[in-house]
């Protein structure tokens, strides 16, 4: 079955002004660091996302380096948003 969000994700987040960007931020993000390596379950990070992103989330941390091994949280959280949240990026 496919990913399909809740349709009142963003009503009780609290989101930020990002200065004079334009940019709002949520008052919570979700860190990838070592939950999305080469080691962790592929069905957990999907939950932790789909979640995170139900609940109002819209920023996940990233970087070149998280995993184990480096680089694999960024190669893993892209087929995620590739495969099932794709229709919700703009």
């Amino acid at each position: 079955m496919a990913y399909v969000a809740t349709s009142n994700r963003y009503n009780n987040m609290k989101y930020n002004k990002c200065g004079e960007s334009g940019l709002v931020l949520p008052s919570v993000s979700l860190g990838l660091w070592h939950n999305f390596g080469d080691n962790a379950d592929y069905k957990n990070m999907c939950k932790m996302c789909f979640t995170a992103f139900d609940n109002g989330i819209t920023h996940f941390d990233l970087a070149n380096n998280y995993g184990p091994s480096a680089g694999s949280a960024e190669t893993n959280f892209g087929k995620i948003l590739n495969d099932n949240m794709k229709s919700y990026r703009d």
